[in-house]
């Protein structure tokens, strides 16, 4: 069971989570909405059997991993943080499906991807003061929270990628390839301390990748901000590998006996 931090949620005991659970009603009312919102694009910006598809098959993968997280975490509930988190997904899927369709159809829906991308980008700085003023922070919200930025900044990436080329790829798929030398390399999963830099760079991700996939810059300040955000990120992920490394071989101070050995005669004397 996953630790929690501050209020506990309502934990089960039952093997898998089920719509009597307050969790499995939040699932299936976000599944609803999931399949709310694909209509809407379908209706209002003409999403294809394509997007359909990727945003149905998103909603799947989603609601099944959370599903999983929480039986693991012992959780029957979702904390408020992690119910605004839930509704920020399912508005990622929404940009997953209209990128999607863009692929296949090579028409984007540039109103639909920006307004949904905008609201869910906005979103993203709610999620952690909830958690904050409700005292339901826990490790579970803070992975859920991270698990759909880096999954919106890869989708992103991915349509930027249609306007300033394959290189903007980078952007998305770093934390990925971080993820994956861990596996390797098991000092990149140690602690990093708190830093406003490295959240200031990891919120300027999808703020470019939105505002470059909305086609309003010219092609050459598309390129220069698109740059600019992968070198910024480059440096945060290259100075975390540092601290990390570092921490890595700082030796554990241990106490010298020989030293210690009076302190303890005297303190028994």
């Amino acid at each position: 069971m996953v630790p929690e931090v501050g209020h506990v949620p309502m934990t089960i005991t039952q093997s898998r989570i089920t719509q009597r659970t307050p969790a499995g009603r939040a699932l299936a009312a976000a599944a609803s909405g999931q399949l709310v919102l694909l209509t809407v694009l379908a209706v209002v910006a003409g999403l294809g059997p394509a997007g359909l598809l990727a945003g149905l098959g998103y909603a799947a993968g989603l609601l099944a991993l959370l599903a999983r997280a929480l039986h693991r975490a012992g959780r029957a509930t979702l904390t408020p943080a992690d119910l605004v988190t839930l509704g920020r997904a399912g508005l990622a899927g929404g940009v997953t499906a209209t990128v999607a369709d863009a692929l296949v159809t090579g028409t984007t829906a540039v109103a639909a991807l920006v307004g949904v991308g905008a609201v869910a980008l906005v979103l993203d700085a709610v999620d952690g003061r909830v958690a904050r003023a409700t005292g339901t922070v826990s490790p579970l919200g803070a992975r859920f929270d991270m698990e759909v930025d880096a999954f919106l900044v890869l989708v992103l990436s991915v349509q930027a990628a249609a306007v300033v080329g394959p290189w903007a790829l980078a952007i998305g798929a770093m934390r990925y390839v971080f993820v994956a030398a861990s596996w390797a390399l098991p000092w990149l999963s140690g602690p990093l301390p708190p830093s406003y830099a490295a959240k200031t760079v990891a919120a300027v991700q999808g703020a470019v990748l939105l505002a470059v996939s909305s086609t309003l810059f010219p092609p050459v300040a598309a390129v220069v901000l698109v740059a600019a955000a992968l070198a910024a990120l480059c440096w945060s992920f290259g100075r975390s590998v540092l601290l990390l490394h570092r921490s890595r071989r700082t030796p554990t101070a241990t106490p010298n006996p020989r030293e210690s050995r009076p302190e303890r005669t005297r303190v028994a004397a």
